[in-house]
């Protein structure tokens, strides 16, 4: 199994990866906030097509005026009036002015989102489950909050895989020489990271009983990454890489 996994570790954990994924969307700036808000957007919206989460990303980003964070921390109310017409499968227009005023009350007080996954963070910490939770709760302190925008980002507290949110983190924590993932966040360790847990992963994962857990909650997604610990304790969210691409070539059904 290490030589199945490690083989297709480094076959899509490539550049020519990227174009065709959503995180071609943060990969076209240089810009940290920039890559953290449109990094974040992308994974929420991850759920469907890939290439039409990318172009309804790429139209957030033009509504943005190709510049996220300068948009975020200077719009007036009348720019917003463009994103009424936003809409991604059930996300829409209300989530979307939701998430602006969200990123403009956090980068007006910081520097990096990361610090909003910090909150309930502690190095001592098994895995990023305290963090989820804590991330939650600050995304939707403000009491206008719309109670239909809470679907949209999952906590370990509801049971959920949080497969979006995880792969979010994956791409900011994890470092290696390959460019596809960011590696800008440095207080959250790799090893902390959970595998997330989509279709093709979940299907690959028990195909070679990585996964044995029924359901498909915030418990499969910590059993499947104790079982990669056993591979790669230090990263073993990497084989993220590997399921996926097994997924793609139909491993699972062979």
């Amino acid at each position: 199994m290490y030589e199945l996994l490690e083989n297709s570790y480094e076959k899509y954990n490539q550049p020519n990866f990227i174009p065709d994924d959503p995180i071609c969307i943060p990969h076209s700036f240089s810009k940290k906030e920039d890559i953290e808000i449109m990094g974040f957007w992308a994974a929420v919206l991850a759920w469907g097509q890939r290439k039409t989460i990318i172009n309804k990303c790429k139209e957030l980003v033009t509504l943005m005026d190709n510049a996220p964070h300068d948009f975020i921390i200077n719009h007036t109310e009348s720019d917003l009036k463009p994103f009424l017409n936003f809409k991604h499968r059930t996300f829409n227009d209300v989530d979307t002015l939701y998430f602006l005023s969200f990123f403009q009350k956090h980068y007006q007080k910081h520097n990096s989102l990361e610090d909003a996954f910090l909150i309930g963070y502690s190095e001592k910490d098994e895995n990023v489950e305290h963090s989820l939770i804590a991330f939650h709760d600050y995304f939707f302190e403000d009491e206008d909050a719309p109670q239909r925008t809470r679907k949209h980002i999952a906590t370990p507290a509801r049971k959920s895989a949080c497969k979006r949110i995880n792969m979010f983190l994956r791409w900011m924590v994890r470092k290696d020489d390959q460019g596809v993932d960011f590696g800008i966040w440095n207080t959250i360790q790799p090893h902390q990271l959970i595998c997330p847990l989509d279709v093709h992963v979940e299907r690959v994962s028990r195909k070679l009983k990585l996964l044995t857990r029924k359901q498909s909650d915030w418990k499969a997604a910590v059993e499947l990454t104790e079982n990669l610990k056993k591979i790669d304790q230090n990263d073993p969210v990497k084989y993220d890489f590997a399921l996926f691409g097994l997924g793609l070539e139909k491993f699972a059904s062979s």
